[in-house]
């Protein structure tokens, strides 16, 4: 990849090409028996130890019948500017209103899960607290970690945050993106870093020496920002195939998420759904959508 398109890509990454696939609708589960388990308290949850290694994945017809849990993706969390069009807008949650629908789901009795839990529940069955949700942020931006990690902890929660390795430590022209520092913080605090690709390129089109550029550099990158094993993966675009499932497996990716299409019938656990958190949304709006979708 030429140095020189870094900071284009970066930048067309977020603005024109940020995960755009979605529907607020849940297609795929309209007669989903619901099989939640019994539900702990946060406290119960949290201090039970999920040891992975022992799980032994589930056919995909048992997974498929669990009730899916509302898992959230946002991208930037800042005020609009007069430069934001009206598509960039759907993807840039203004500040106050991002703490609003936060306070909004933590008074509402949410409790954030994290992916070893949500593996844990669709392989086995394991508990969750009462009313799960997932918090992912995608493409590193930097008031990820000074404006939405800080909002989320100071009500218990924690996210998962999918990381675009070209942009790390960039100051661009429409936004900042994190450092490699504050991404390891956000992983000590508690949190999960998960693999967004190299530079956004469509997980549909990779061949060849995509496979290395585009997985194996960002997850080693990764590995040795954090000190730990890169398990969890986010499409950009939140297009995926088939046909690239093998290579995220034998990578060691336990789950992959998608946005709001159908899940996969035969690989459920590499097309997780999400829905985006809209910036034109009112927290009482985002409630109603992750009703209607999960």
């Amino acid at each position: 990849m030429k140095q020189h398109l870094l900071p284009l890509l970066a930048a067309a990454a977020i603005f024109t090409a940020s995960c755009q696939s979605k529907s607020q609708t849940n297609t795929d589960n309209a007669d989903v028996k619901d099989t939640l388990t019994q539900t702990l308290s946060k406290e119960e949850v949290q201090a039970e130890k999920i040891d992975i290694s022992k799980i032994k994945v589930a056919d995909a017809k048992t997974i498929l019948a669990r009730k899916q849990v509302p898992i959230l993706c946002y991208h930037q969390v800042r005020n609009w500017k007069p430069t934001d069009g009206k598509v960039g807008k759907d993807y840039i949650v203004e500040i106050q209103n991002f703490k609003d629908q936060v306070k909004m789901l933590a008074d509402s009795g949410y409790h954030s899960i994290l992916p070893d839990q949500l593996y844990a529940y669709l392989n086995t069955g394991a508990p969750l607290p009462s009313k799960p949700i997932m918090f992912t942020f995608d493409d590193t931006d930097m008031d990820q970690f000074t404006i939405a990690a800080p909002t989320l902890k100071k009500y218990g929660f924690k996210a998962v945050y999918f990381i675009m390795t070209v942009s790390i430590g960039r100051k661009g022209k429409f936004v900042d993106y994190m450092t490699k520092e504050q991404i390891k913080q956000l992983s000590d605090d508690g949190n999960i870093i998960g693999s967004h690709t190299y530079d956004h390129k469509n997980f549909k089109k990779y061949q060849g020496k995509d496979w290395e550029e585009q997985l194996d550099k960002p997850t080693k990158k990764l590995e040795e920002i954090t000190g730990k094993k890169m398990t969890e993966f986010a499409y950009p675009f939140g297009l995926w195939n088939a046909e690239g499932f093998p290579e995220l497996k034998k990578r060691g990716f336990r789950m992959a998420f998608s946005l709001a299409d159908k899940r996969d019938q035969n690989y459920p656990l590499y097309t997780v759904r999400r829905i985006i958190a809209s910036g034109y949304w009112s927290p009482k709006t985002l409630h109603n959508s992750i009703v209607k979708s999960f």
